[in-house]
């Protein structure tokens, strides 16, 4: 369980590709204006709280989104990185439902991508180094949209399938915390003001 602090969850900023809804794991895209933007408002949500480690996604929206968020960004990770959509990537669910009516990503995975059960394993490493960290204050997981929510989902003992329930927009602020030592949502999904 965490020490002092929360793992804090941050979803980077619009993009072109999250704008239009295409699925977007290692294509490494630039924030949109509006993206920067979204960014600049977590700043004031973020003040104040004691922040002993940033650890991000290596890809450029992430480390952007921190970077205009007021984040010092201490280490990258790997396992932060979005659902690999395999031969998904770039395109939508409803150009996928096309071809496939009956598909889910928290179902079927992607082929020539990743599982539900393969990304629960790297965002399982995840916390659990955040947690080692989280002794000395608030640890910071800047990452993406579907990842994130199997971290969500992790946290509190689901399977990575049940991150389905846990829709996740664009620059907004989350908390996994606890309740009488048991793992909790303290905060989900939460906008800030200013975007």
């Amino acid at each position: 369980m965490v020490g002092v602090g929360d793992i804090l969850l941050i979803r980077h900023g619009q993009t072109e590709w999250s704008a239009n809804g295409r699925h977007t794991s290692y294509t490494d895209l630039p924030l949109t204006e509006q993206g920067e933007q979204e960014a600049e408002a977590l700043r004031p949500a973020l003040a104040g709280r004691r922040i002993a480690a940033v650890l991000c996604s290596p890809l450029q929206r992430t480390r952007r989104t921190a970077e205009l968020a007021g984040l010092r960004i201490t280490g990258t990770d790997d396992d932060l990185v979005e659902w690999n959509y395999g031969a998904y990537e770039g395109i939508t669910s409803k150009q996928i439902h096309a071809d496939r009516p009956d598909w889910s990503l928290w179902r079927h995975g992607c082929p020539d991508g990743e599982s539900p059960e393969q990304v629960g394993t790297r965002v399982d490493r995840a916390l659990a180094r955040a947690r080692d960290l989280a002794g000395d204050g608030d640890v910071v997981l800047v990452g993406h949209g579907h990842s994130l929510r199997v971290c969500g989902a992790r946290w509190i003992g689901l399977a990575p399938a049940h991150g389905a329930g846990l829709l996740l927009n664009t620059a907004t602020l989350s908390v996994l915390g606890s309740e009488h030592g048991l793992p909790a949502l303290a905060r989900w999904n939460a906008p800030v003001s200013g975007a």
